[in-house]
């Protein structure tokens, strides 16, 4: 489907990759990760074509479609959120437009010839599930938590967030053979995520995608892909098998890189003892030249550098942290809360979890006395000090200064050379403290915003999405430093190991309803999941009681059974021809799978672009061996699918 051949790409004299080989097959579902800057993004372009190699080749299947979602905000026009996420193609939203404004009796809108308007517009627009992708759209739509009301919105009166929801439901709905995700957890909240995830599971397409969430990469893919020294080094499994492959590899690494330098220092050390002697010159040539020879390991490089740093603990505060009572809360008509009461204690780390839009952030706002209620009362425990780390970064951030002035402009008592040592550990160092904040990039913004909170650390501390562009490592770092945290935590994220690594509370938000669940993550799931099964048992009982009582019927027992062992006697045949028919074609697929696999780890070889033009003869056989599985592997599906139902019958 995809083969990276022999690329290189440099950006002056920074190298980041280095004759780099890659294969992506029909059903891959890879995850591209690496520390901020290795080259992730820049990779996508040259896949998709944006930015050229320096060397190398980008070879696509012919007709492959690929969809790609980018990091950043993403164009809109004057398209509702429906129709934004209906253009799955410039033919089907012409098609739509020309049917829609004649069907309206305007044709002058749609801009079109009256010879346009003819049978085979409906016939091409069904052709291509036009008929059909309104109603997908709008589910998918559903899934991402638009409400049924924005559906006809227009797209552009929505946040960059959503803008990029509705991006992301057009490349689901248009089902791409291959989609190409750059972060798309981002922009998500943890029930969409949640949905969004299970979706993917079952995309018939393969997939590559950025992410910095582990528990997405963990329910998703099948592979990593790891860009590291400038190489792309693919590893099986998903990303916690990943890292123990990776600590294993680099043992091996370190191991063969010290006793090739002891070589070389033994080598080394001969020719250097007895080069200067007659008699045994010649040796000491040899014992150079056997260095000279060594194809020499690389030693195993430290990771890139990582943000560290530690919460100072701060003040205790008394055993209430936080009270809310019978707040009220509206934006405008919209009402939000009507006299909920909220109470947090020392030391608890909560999570406020619920669908977008439910008021988790208005509530978390709240708390740090950063929107005020209409009715209610917001009392802080005694010694209790809020610390408010917003979602939107600019909120926090004067964009005018730059980073050293930005952190400098702190209530508490500190040197400058202290506030840049702290800069330093957040990986602003040397000239970076002199940018302006307007250029930093998401993650360098998250940075900096908790440095400013460790400069005037709080006892109870209000997090919105704190790993929003942060980078795994940044993200262990952060774990790291909140387990350590002595006060008050009160959080939303969309990360479910961020929530699982830190929360023993759980609340749920909907609906201006506040459900408290005084356990950890695990703890909330499973009750959440105990009180739907009973939901459906109690659904399942009336449904069963309000059925009328099915009579017997008068078929003599004998003849009953009669009839009941013939049925089982042509069932048994037709089973056993149907098990012979998904054997055989689980071994034509097991075959197919092995010559790719064959042709692949050629394709990687260095050695296959020594010989000129078997890399083009391995990707012909290779494309043929793709389109042979995909004809296979839904003939298997369709005979295991059968094989079952028989099975239950």
């Amino acid at each position: 489907m995809l083969t990276l051949a022999g690329i290189s790409k440099a950006y002056g004299g920074r190298v980041l990759f280095a004759d780099v080989t890659l294969q992506l097959n029909r059903g891959d579902r890879l995850g591209l990760v690496g520390p901020n800057g290795a080259g992730k993004s820049t990779l996508l372009s040259l896949i998709l074509g944006e930015e050229e190699a320096d060397d190398g080749e980008v070879i696509l299947e012919r007709n492959i479609s690929i969809g790609h979602l980018p990091q950043e905000s993403m164009p809109i026009g004057d398209e509702t959120v429906t129709e934004l996420a209906m253009s799955v193609s410039p033919e089907m939203t012409k098609l739509r437009r020309i049917i829609q404004a004649w069907d309206a009796g305007h044709p002058e809108v749609a801009s079109v010839h009256p010879e346009e308007i003819h049978d085979d517009v409906h016939d091409r627009f069904n052709e291509l599930g036009g008929y059909q992708l309104e109603a997908k759209a709008k589910q998918i739509l559903a899934g991402l938590s638009f409400r049924v009301k924005d559906f006809d919105r227009p797209a552009r009166e929505m946040s960059g967030g959503w803008v990029m929801r509705a991006h992301l439901a057009r490349l689901l709905a248009q089902e791409p053979d291959l989609l190409i995700l750059d972060e798309p957890t981002n922009h998500l909240d943890l029930e969409s995520l949640i949905w969004f995830q299970e979706y993917l599971i079952n995309y018939p397409g393969a997939i590559l995608v950025i992410s910095h969430d582990r528990e997405f990469l963990n329910a998703l893919v099948g592979g990593i892909v790891e860009i590291r020294q400038s190489k792309l080094i693919r590893y099986r499994g998903n990303y916690d098998e990943f890292l123990v492959q990776r600590e294993a590899s680099e043992a091996q690494l370190l191991a063969a890189y010290k006793n090739q330098q002891r070589e070389i220092e033994r080598l080394q050390d001969f020719a250097d003892r007895f080069g200067a002697k007659a008699s045994k010159a010649s040796q000491a040539q040899s014992k150079l030249k056997q260095i000279d020879r060594m194809e020499k390991i690389e030693a195993p490089s430290s990771e890139a550098r990582k943000v560290s740093f530690i919460f100072p603990q701060p003040q205790r505060s008394g055993l209430k942290a936080i009270t809310l009572k019978n707040i009220h809360f509206a934006y405008g008509q919209n009402v939000v809360y009507s006299g909920i009461d909220f109470e947090t204690e020392r030391g608890q780390r909560t999570v406020l979890v619920g669908p977008n839009g439910a008021g988790k952030s208005t509530l978390l706002k709240i708390l740090g006395d950063t929107l005020k209620p209409s009715a209610g009362t917001r009392e802080l425990g005694h010694n209790a000090k809020a610390g408010y780390y917003s979602q939107y970064r600019v909120d926090m951030l004067d964009l005018s200064r730059t980073v050293l002035e930005e952190a400098l402009d702190t209530p508490s008592r500190v040197t400058e050379q202290f506030v840049r040592t702290l800069l330093g550990s957040f990986l602003f160092v040397g000239d970076d403290v002199f940018k302006k904040v307007s250029v930093l990039s998401g993650g360098e913004k998250s940075r900096l915003a908790l440095v400013k909170l460790l400069l005037d650390p709080p006892n109870l501390l209000l997090m919105d999405e704190p790993t929003t562009h942060l980078d795994m490592s940044s993200i262990d770092a952060l774990v790291f430093a909140l387990d350590q945290f002595e006060g008050t935590l009160v959080f939303i994220s969309h990360d479910v190991y961020f929530i699982r690594a830190l929360a023993n509370r759980v609340v749920h938000v909907n609906a201006g309803q506040l459900t408290h669940y005084p356990g950890g993550y695990q703890y909330y799931l499973d009750k959440t999941k105990a009180l739907s099964a009973r939901h459906a048992l109690t659904a399942g009982a009336k449904a069963a009681t309000s059925q009328k009582a099915v009579p017997k019927t008068g078929v003599d027992r004998k003849e009953q059974k009669r009839l009941e062992a013939q049925q089982r006697q042509a069932r048994s045949g037709g089973r056993k021809e149907q098990q012979q028919l998904v054997h055989r074609l689980e071994k034509t697929i097991q075959e197919l799978e092995q010559k790719q696999a064959e042709l692949a780890a050629e394709l990687e070889s260095s050695e296959t672009y020594s010989t000129p033009g078997r890399a083009a003869q391995i990707n012909r056989e290779l494309v043929g061996v793709q389109d042979r599985l995909a004809e296979a592997t839904p003939q298997w599906e369709q005979a295991a699918n059968k094989l079952a139902e028989m099975d239950v019958v």
